[in-house]
């Protein structure tokens, strides 16, 4: 269960470190590459909280 506490933090700073690169990416594939990243972590660490609420209850 821990697992599940701890893979959320690390979705988010992984996608925290795709908007870094995205923000300083000059090329324009390369900057939308690490924005769907970026959003693609975020959405993957808030389904990870949410099935560990679930699994709670």
């Amino acid at each position: 269960m821990s697992e599940l506490i701890t893979q959320p933090d690390k979705l988010r700073a992984d996608a925290a470190e795709c908007a870094l690169i995205r923000d300083l990416a000059t090329d324009r594939d390369k900057r939308e590459l690490f924005a769907r990243l970026a959003e693609h972590l975020s959405t993957l660490a808030a389904e990870v909280e949410r099935a560990a609420d679930l699994s709670e209850r």
